[in-house]
């Protein structure tokens, strides 16, 4: 075995204190030979190899190096005597770097005392063996010229593995990041992730925004440590030097590597952006070369952001006001911190204002809508605010400060537009959450039916959901259910109430009522379905079901030499309004092979309220088809003289009302039986319940009358009986 003195004749003797080392090349001597490690450190001391110096670390055993090992990753050049506590323990060392602690980095150069001991070529080849050497071979220059091998084959294959490494991180970082939805946290974690891969912890990291068209500054999305604070703060704000690299790497539009790290990301939409990062340690060519690689792949990032963000914009704000809308209030009912015990939903919806915008414009209107806007901000600031309609605001908010009171008072003075002062009132619907387990489209649905309720009960206030409403809601919409599929199995049909000549006894006509009886055998009274029909649009199939139905009747009754009788048929504004009614009406009746004149159509006289001018051309036109037309319940609404005398009217039907009246007053039927003949129309007297009523309708001279006194509504088999029976007399 060569002595340390072999090794030691070309080192010099003097004694030297070793350097500090702050970035060196560790170098790991395995050996149970003291003089060993003390002759190699001599030989070693004060060589610098790829710019960097050597740190030595001493181990004497397999066991201790590979303690060792586990402690320092970092170890570059392990110089591993073969023969130690056993004849190949440096071997068996070899094996346990390899596959249990799983480094393949480290470079080994194996040393013997024993010339042969182990076959070179199969030793380097299983154990992947950088050099093998003699002891008697190491000398200085030997040495040194292994070590420089080894250590650059260490920082080639290192910086491989950190590139993959990087690479890895980079790959992983853009995945993870597309799923982070929102400008500020992808920057977020942009920052984070660029901590990773450069091995540094996340303090003073910050992402800053460049300035866009509108002149708004620069400013701050994202930040970490020592700025996390900074966050939407303008870039002036930050303290020099960031802010002058920040600036002058949006200004250059290039990354910077000076006095901290500057990193660009140009994306599609010009408007740059930068991270900083305060530097712990000097970049190396690898870093440099992955920091393009991740700024690359995270600048598409951020235009997949940026278009998300629009796209966003676009979903979750009000174009005109530039607050939430509809869809963020749906995600606020669905947040259960948003929907809890103590808050209150409210919608407003403003009374008239599709008035203000027909009459004064929509530039007038829309400045009308920022001037309420800022109101309810103002003095609602605590509470969530959107836009859900055109005219529709939603509050979101403590109950104490949402209440039908604040909500009034908030409309009792005049919205300043332009120099124009405008009165607008409010209706609200208010929904208490306290206790509410329901979804956040129940909740708003019950606030739009309060809303709807107050909308048609008392204009320009504001009222509570309460459960009795909720209870009515529901049941309406059960019956509308249920007259939908009644509609579809045929449960809907028609009776006949006769209606009586008072000249003659005889019977003129007969009116078509619809009646329901639902699977249960019920019977619903119309009063209940008929309003909910017309609203829902249902009303008009039922119309035509109607007419044809009742047209049929007639052409079956003069069939059997009837000819001289009307039928009576009820219809609806909703019918009168459809823009083929007037063909389809003659279409029917062609169809049913009746005349005209025999078929009397009835409208309400609340109908000649709304849009008089069209309802006099529609009945014009139904007119000029022959049809009669008669004016029902005549005397409960508020029509004037005017009107009725514009009516093309040919029948006025007195109400019941009246007729129950004229044993104490008869005045108002008097009145009515006198102007409708004064117009050339023919009077109707509704539920006629007694002879004494009889007698005072024909002393008044009234042509005709219905009722209970003559009989109740009839299905149609029962008519040619009724028909060849004489009607009571009065």
């Amino acid at each position: 075995m060569t002595s340390a003195d072999d090794l030691l004749l070309f080192i010099d003797e003097e004694d030297h204190q070793p350097e500090p080392l702050t970035d060196s090349w560790q170098v790991l001597i395995v050996d149970d030979d003291p003089d060993v490690h003390q002759a190699t450190e001599l030989a070693l001391r004060g060589l610098r190899i790829e710019h960097r110096p050597l740190q030595l670390l001493h181990a004497h055993s397999g066991g201790e190096a590979a303690a060792l090992l586990q402690q320092h990753p970092d170890i570059a050049v392990l110089l591993l005597d073969v023969v130690m506590e056993s004849e190949d323990a440096g071997l068996q060392l070899v094996q346990r770097i390899r596959h249990e602690l799983n480094n393949p980095l480290v470079r080994i150069i194996l040393r013997t005392g024993q010339p042969g001991y182990a076959p070179e070529m199969n030793t380097i080849r299983d154990y992947d063996i950088n050099d093998y050497k003699t002891k008697s071979e190491l000398t200085r220059t030997r040495l040194f010229t292994s070590l420089t091998t080894a250590i650059r084959t260490y920082r080639q294959m290192r910086e491989q593995a950190e590139m993959r490494r990087g690479l890895e991180t980079v790959v992983r970082a853009s995945t993870e990041l597309t799923r982070l939805q929102g400008m500020q946290r992808f920057a977020d974690g942009v920052v984070r992730q660029l901590s990773v891969l450069l091995g540094v912890s996340p303090e003073g990291l910050i992402c800053a925004e460049d300035g866009d068209d509108s002149g708004a500054p620069a400013r701050v999305i994202a930040a970490a440590g020592q700025f996390g604070h900074l966050v939407n703060e303008p870039l002036h704000h930050l303290p020099d030097p960031v802010h002058q690299l920040l600036s002058r790497c949006l200004q250059q539009r290039s990354s910077l590597f000076e006095q901290g790290l500057a990193l660009y990301f140009p994306t599609d939409s010009q408007r740059g952006l930068a991270a900083y990062l305060e530097l712990q340690r000097p970049l190396q060519e690898t870093d440099q070369h992955l920091l393009q690689v991740f700024c690359s792949s995270m600048s598409a990032g951020f235009d997949n952001v940026m278009l998300y963000s629009r796209m966003n914009e676009q979903t979750y704000t009000d174009p005109l006001l530039h607050i939430p809308n509809m869809n963020q209030l749906l995600e606020w009912l669905r947040d259960p911190q948003q929907v809890r015990d103590g808050r209150t939903l409210a919608i407003l919806d403003l009374d008239d204002f599709a008035a203000i915008n027909d009459t004064l414009g929509h530039s007038f209107g829309d400045e009308l809508l920022q001037a309420v806007y800022q109101r309810l901000q103002q003095h609602l600031a605590d509470c969530l605010l959107a836009r859900i309609g055109s005219d529709i605001f939603a509050l979101l908010g403590p109950e104490e400060h949402i209440t039908p009171e604040i909500l009034t008072e908030l409309f009792s003075s005049a919205f300043p537009v332009g120099q124009q002062p405008v009165r607008l009132s409010a209706t609200s619907g208010l929904v208490q959450l306290n206790g509410r387990c329901a979804n956040g489209s129940e909740i708003l649905k019950d606030a739009h039916l309060v809303l709807k309720q107050t909308k048609l009960t008392q204009r320009g206030s504001a009222n509570y959901f309460s459960p009795k409403l909720g209870q009515q809601a529901r049941e309406r919409m059960r019956l509308m259910t249920a007259l939908r599929e009644a509609f579809n199995q045929t449960q809907l049909f028609l009776m006949y109430q006769p209606k009586i000549d008072l000249r003659n006894g005889k019977t003129s006509g007969f009116e078509a009522l619809l009646r329901w009886r639902n699977n249960e055998g019920d019977m619903i009274p119309p009063d209940r379905f008929i309003p909910l029909a017309e609203k829902s649009g249902l009303i008009i199939a039922l119309g035509y079901f109607v007419l044809r139905q009742a047209c049929a009747c007639l052409f079956r009754l003069r069939q059997q030499g009837h000819n001289n009788l009307t039928m009576a048929i009820n219809v609806s504004q909703v019918q009168l309004r459809e823009t083929d009614f007037t063909e389809q009406l003659q279409q029917i009746v062609q169809d049913s092979q009746v005349p005209a004149e025999a078929i009397e159509l009835e409208i309400t006289e609340s109908v000649a309220a709304e849009d008089f001018n069209f309802l006099v051309q529609r009945l014009n036109e139904i007119r000029a088809l022959g049809f009669g037309i008669a004016i029902d319940d005549f005397g409960t609404g508020f029509s004037s003289l005017g009107v009725l005398r514009h009516l093309p009217a040919t029948r006025l039907k007195i109400d019941r009302v009246f007729i129950n009246e004229m044993h104490s007053d008869d005045s108002i039927a008097r009145m009515v039986i006198s102007l409708g003949h004064s117009l050339a129309m023919q009077i109707t007297a509704e539920g006629v319940e007694t002879a004494e009523q009889q007698q005072k309708l024909q002393q008044l001279g009234c042509d005709e009358g219905q009722g209970w006194l003559y009989a109740p509504a009839l299905p149609e088999k029962e008519l040619p009986d009724w028909l060849v029976t004489p009607a009571p007399a009065g």
